[in-house]
């Protein structure tokens, strides 16, 4: 099985996250992944703990199905293996910051008089143009210049810094990848690549898809807990007797109904679908008491069975064994080198194709090196060469 973009080849050159996201999701779709690493810059995420066999488990899986050719850029001979390896490859992702790659002599001008197909994907901060665009940062500074922090987090205690990086991957990830696959169709028809500018701030500002809206249509701002969707409602957790959480979501009359039947509180459910503040804050309040008097395994049996869209809270390791997201193989089993297998989060995506087994856990910095320069026809006596004046690693 070859999986769905089994027709691309795609030349990595990002490290940490945004980008290895990105070419992690093409790779498990069946595209061929090169990542092209510096022998002086370690990409910082192989020295992440926690670490498996002395391998960072975040490594290993952001970059399983990916091989490694260690190059130093610096270097004429380096670029001329780039440049060679572009006759047959269709992507180039990269996340420098703007203008490197330019020094480096492998901007987009110079790259697609070489292959006019190719698609060149920036992924950074803050984009290729404007005053910021070449300025650090990182995923909370994106999302508090998008907007995003004003109205999360509490009144009392402001915004909050989140367990996943939304601007890194929500943002330069996903958006990456979907405007990657659109410039392979457009191609498709014109025959040429072009150069994607994925900016994460950008990205993270379309995030604000209500309360965006609602600001620059009718001039709605929005602030901590005073929308219902971000703790302005009955809409949020609640933590039970036990010290543990449970999730409310239930908008819906259908939903609402029940959910308060069950906690004994029929009456209340009338107040649900209130628009006054006053009332949904003492709704808030009167299952933040009810919630608070049963412990969270009792909790669970009680909304097992209900459709009031209440779930609980649950660890990453209760998560992984949740009978939900085992149906869905969302595990699953990667290949080590040296035969023996890493348990891994497995792609989410379902096609009734169905995708590639993985291949192997990330590679070992450089590990495909040799493999890879001699498909491009070199002799063992030119690879050695270039390892002995240290163009290669």
């Amino acid at each position: 099985m070859l999986g769905p973009l089994a027709s691309l080849k795609v030349l990595d050159f990002s490290t940490l996250l945004p980008g290895p996201f990105a070419s992690l999701l093409l790779a498990d779709m069946g595209a061929e992944v090169l990542c092209i690493e510096s022998p002086a810059r370690m990409d910082l995420l192989r020295i992440l703990p926690p670490f498996d066999q002395g391998t960072s488990a975040s490594h290993a899986y952001l970059n399983r199905n990916k091989r490694s050719l260690v190059l130093d850029l610096k270097q004429p001979a380096a670029l001329e293996v780039v440049k060679q390896l572009l006759q047959d490859h269709d992507i180039l992702l990269e996340q420098f910051r703007p203008g490197v790659m330019e020094r480096l002599g492998l901007g987009y001008e110079v790259l697609k008089a070489i292959n006019p197909r190719l698609i060149y994907v920036s992924i950074t901060g803050y984009g290729q143009t404007g005053p910021y665009k070449d300025r650090a940062g990182h995923d909370i500074n994106y999302l508090a210049l998008a907007g995003v922090a004003s109205y999360t987090g509490r009144e009392d205690s402001g915004p909050l810094p989140l367990g996943i990086q939304v601007a890194d991957i929500a943002g330069g990830s996903l958006h990456g990848v979907i405007g990657l696959l659109a410039a392979v169709i457009a191609r498709q028809h014109s025959g040429q690549g072009q150069h994607l500018d994925v900016s994460m701030t950008d990205c993270a500002f379309s995030l604000n898809a209500m309360a965006g809206a609602g600001y620059l249509a009718c001039g709605v701002t929005s602030g901590r807990e005073d929308q219902m969707l971000n703790g302005g409602s009955f809409y949020d957790y609640y933590r039970t007797r036990d010290g543990r959480w449970m999730s409310v979501g239930s908008l819906e009359p259908d939903f609402m109904q029940p959910l308060c039947t069950a906690l004994g509180l029929p009456e209340l459910a009338v107040l649900g679908l209130s628009p006054i503040p006053e009332q949904q804050k003492a709704l808030k309040l009167a299952l933040q008491i009810e919630f608070e008097k049963h412990d969270f395994a009792e909790l669970c049996q009680l909304f097992a069975g209900l459709d009031a869209c209440v779930e609980p809270v649950l660890s990453l390791a209760e998560a992984v064994e949740h009978p939900q997201l085992k149906a869905r193989e969302l595990v699953t089993q990667v290949p080590r080198s040296d035969g023996t297998i890493q348990a891994q989060m497995a792609c989410p995506l379902k096609f009734s194709e169905g995708l590639p087994e993985p291949r192997h856990i990330g590679a070992a910095l450089g590990e495909h090196t040799d493999q890879v320069l001699a498909e491009l026809g070199y002799s063992a006596e030119r690879i050695e060469a270039l390892r002995t004046a240290k163009v290669v690693g």
